[in-house]
C-alpha cells in the first residue's frame, strides 16, 4: 500500500501512538471536555515543540461536548457545538477500517491536523470518524457527541477509538513503538493487540498461551488520571458481549478485565509495562485503589507558551529569551524588574476584567483584589466552600473582594448543576457587599484569560480527589498566586507564603474526620487567611506580593511544564 502523501514524513520512524478520548487544541475545535483534553492538547503541542515523533489518535466528536448556557438563577442548559472539520485544515484520508459492533459492520475513517511547532516539529491527529453513507444511520452517530449517550453508546465509542484506532494505524501505514493510553478509555486497545499477538495452538500447546500478554504489555504505557472511583468506566459483560461479540474468549477478558464487569482501568493496569498517576499523591491513592498494581507519578505539566498571556510573554522574550523552550530558564525570574511584571499582571487583568464587565454588566474595577475559581462543576470540587459562612466573608471582602466563577457541569451530574445554582444564590446574597459572577461557556480561551488576569487562583476540592490540576500551574506561568487545598500538584509546588498559600491542614497532620468536619477546617483557614493574610499584603505590601509572583514563575512554573512531563515520559516510559 502506498501510503498517503501527507503522511509519508511520519512513517520514516516509529512513533508513539497517544490515545485519549478528548483533545483540546483550541476553543473553536470542541473536543474536548475539561483538563483531560486540555493536557492531551498541551502533550501534543510539547510533542511537536521537542520533535518528539508522536502521533495522537481521538474521537472527531462533530457536534462537540456541549455549550453551556446559563438562565439567571444558574440554571444550566446545553446545546450541541456543531463544527465542521473542513474548515479547520482537517483532510478526510480515503481509507478506512471495519470493526463489527452490535452485529453490524461498522466503517471507521480519521480526519488528518497536522500541528506545526515554530521548531519545525509535527505531530499528526487523527480524529477518527464513522459518520459514512454505508454505515447503519445509528453508527453514523458514535463519534458526534463526547462522553454523550448510555452505556451502549459510549463502550461502542470507545471501541471506535481503541479497536478501531490501532487498526487504521495499521492500515495506515504507521510503525508504532508504543501505545499510550490516556485515561483507561482508550484500553480496548489492548485487545486488538492481543489478535494482533496471537500464537498458533500447536506452537504454544497451551490455550492460555495462545495470547501473547507479555509481548502486549512491552508495547503500553496507561497513564490514569482520576482518585474517583465512579471515573473508572465499567460495563456489564452481557453489553460487553452484546456489543462486541467476543474478539478473545471471555474468560481470558474476565482474567484481564474483572469477574464482575470489564473495568476499563483494570484492564489497562493488566496489559501496561509502565503506568502512572499524575501527582506524587496520585500515586499514593492509586495504589491503595488498585492494591498489588505498581504505579509511577509523573506529574502534569502545561504548555508554558500556550497558557502564558500576550503581556507576560513578552516581559519574559525581553528578559528570559528561550523560555518558551526551556521553561527552566523561568528559574531566572529575578532579572524582571518588579514594576515591570507587576503592569504586565495588570494589563492581563485589565483585559479580563474589561470583558466580564463587557459580557455581564456586574461593573467590576481594575484595583480590587480578584479571586478566580474555574473547573468542572462537580461536588467534589466544593465550588460552594468560598461561601460556607455568607455574613463572615461578607465582613471580611465587602470593598476589597471581587470574585469570578466559571465551569460546566456534565449534563448528567445533577449534584454538579446544583452547586452551580447554589453559587448563584450565594452572589446573589452578596449584591451591594462583593462583586461577582458566573462566567457561561468556561473553554480554553476563557481558561486563559481568566487564568492570567485573577490576582488569586482559588481551589478547593475534598481531598484525595484531586489528582493533580493543572489550572493552577496556568496560573502560576502568569505570575497569579495560589490559594488551594494540599491535593494534587499543590503538595509538590506548595511553599506557604512563597509561592502562595495553603487551604487547611497539611497532608500529615489529617487524620480521618468526616467531609462534614473537614468542610468546617477548610472554610474557617480559607476565612482566616484571607481576612489577615492575603487581602492584608495585597493592599499593604506590594512589595512582597510582587515577589510571591516572581516565586511562583520561578519555582512553580519552572518544573510544572509539559516539556519537563514529556522529556519524562520519554525517559521513564517510552524508552524502555
Amino acid at each position: 500500500m502506498v501510503p498517503h502523501a501527507s503522511l509519508r514524513e511520519f512513517l520514516k520512524e516509529p512513533q508513539i501512538a497517544y490515545f485519549s478520548m478528548e483533545v483540546g487544541l483550541r476553543s473553536d475545535i470542541p473536543t474536548y471536555s475539561g483538563g483531560l483534553g486540555v493536557l492531551a492538547g498541551d502533550t501534543i503541542r510539547s510533542s511537536a515543540d521537542l520533535k518528539l515523533p508522536l502521533v495522537a489518535v481521538s474521537l472527531l466528536s462533530r457536534k462537540g461536548y456541549f455549550r453551556q448556557r446559563l438562565d439567571g438563577e444558574g440554571n444550566q442548559s446545553e446545546e450541541p457545538q456543531q463544527w465542521s472539520p473542513e474548515e479547520f485544515g482537517f483532510r478526510l484520508l480515503p481509507e478506512r477500517v471495519a470493526l463489527k459492533l452490535q452485529g453490524r459492520r461498522v466503517w471507521v475513517g480519521a480526519w488528518l491536523y497536522v500541528h506545526e511547532s515554530v521548531t519545525g516539529g509535527k505531530v499528526p491527529l487523527l480524529l477518527l470518524d464513522t459518520n459514512f453513507q454505508d454505515n447503519h444511520p445509528e453508527d453514523r452517530e458514535l463519534t458526534s457527541y463526547l462522553y454523550g449517550g448510555d452505556e451502549r453508546y459510549r463502550l461502542k465509542q470507545e471501541a471506535v477509538l481503541g479497536l478501531g484506532g490501532v487498526r487504521l494505524l495499521r492500515r495506515l501505514g504507521f510503525e508504532i513503538k508504543k501505545y499510550h493510553m490516556n485515561e483507561g478509555h482508550a484500553s480496548l486497545l489492548t485487545l486488538e493487540l492481543l489478535l494482533e499477538h496471537r500464537r498458533d495452538i500447536e506452537e504454544v500447546w497451551d490455550e492460555e498461551l495462545v495470547w501473547d500478554v507479555e509481548a502486549v504489555r512491552e508495547l503500553c504505557v496507561f497513564t490514569t488520571h482520576t482518585p474517583v472511583e465512579a471515573g473508572h468506566d465499567k460495563f456489564s459483560w452481557q453489553l460487553v458481549q452484546e456489543v462486541l461479540d467476543e474478539p478473545i474468549p471471555l474468560r481470558v477478558l474476565q482474567r484481564l478485565g474483572g469477574q464482575e464487569h470489564l473495568n476499563m482501568t483494570l484492564l489497562a493496569l493488566n496489559l501496561s509495562e509502565y503506568v502512572n498517576g499524575v501527582a506524587k499523591r496520585h500515586r499514593e491513592v492509586s495504589m491503595h485503589m488498585f492494591p498489588g498494581y505498581e504505579f509511577s507519578a509523573i506529574t502534569n505539566g502545561v504548555h508554558s507558551y500556550t497558557w502564558t498571556c500576550p503581556s507576560m510573554r513578552r516581559l519574559f522574550d525581553r528578559y528570559l529569551p528561550g523560555w518558551a523552550q526551556e521553561p527552566e530558564i523561568f528559574v531566572r525570574v529575578g532579572r524582571i524588574p518588579d514594576e515591570e511584571l507587576w503592569e504586565a499582571h495588570m494589563e492581563a487583568k485589565r483585559a479580563l476584567i474589561d470583558y466580564v464587565n463587557r459580557t455581564t454588566g456586574v461593573a467590576m474595577d481594575y484595583e480590587t483584589l480578584t479571586l478566580g475559581f474555574a473547573r468542572r462543576a462537580t461536588a467534589y470540587k466544593r465550588a460552594n466552600l468560598l461561601f460556607s459562612d455568607l455574613g463572615r466573608l461578607a465582613e471580611i471582602g465587602a470593598g476589597r473582594l471581587q470574585i469570578i466563577y466559571a465551569g460546566k457541569a456534565h449534563p448528567k451530574d445533577e449534584p454538579g448543576k446544583e452547586m452551580i445554582r447554589e453559587v448563584f444564590r450565594c452572589m446573589k446574597a452578596l449584591r451591594g457587599k462583593i462583586k461577582a459572577v458566573y462566567l457561561e461557556g468556561y473553554d480554553i480561551a476563557l481558561a486563559q484569560l481568566l487564568t492570567s488576569g485573577v490576582d488569586v487562583w482559588l481551589n478547593t476540592p475534598r481531598r484525595p480527589l484531586e489528582a493533580s490540576g493543572t489550572s493552577g500551574m496556568k496560573a502560576a506561568h502568569n505570575g497569579v498566586l495560589n490559594f488551594s487545598v494540599l491535593d494534587g500538584w499543590w503538595i509538590e509546588g506548595h511553599i506557604e507564603g512563597f509561592t502562595g498559600w495553603a487551604i487547611g491542614p497539611l497532608p500529615s497532620e489529617r487524620e480521618v474526620i468526616s467531609p462534614e468536619e473537614s468542610d468546617a477546617l477548610d472554610a474557617q483557614d480559607l476565612y482566616e487567611k484571607l481576612e489577615k493574610v492575603i487581602i492584608p499584603t495585597f493592599y499593604q505590601d506590594r512589595h512582597t506580593w510582587v515577589r510571591m509572583m516572581q516565586n511562583a514563575i520561578g519555582k512553580n512554573a519552572y518544573y510544572f511544564n509539559s516539556h519537563r512531563m514529556m522529556r519524562r515520559y520519554v525517559t521513564e516510559a517510552y524508552i524502555r
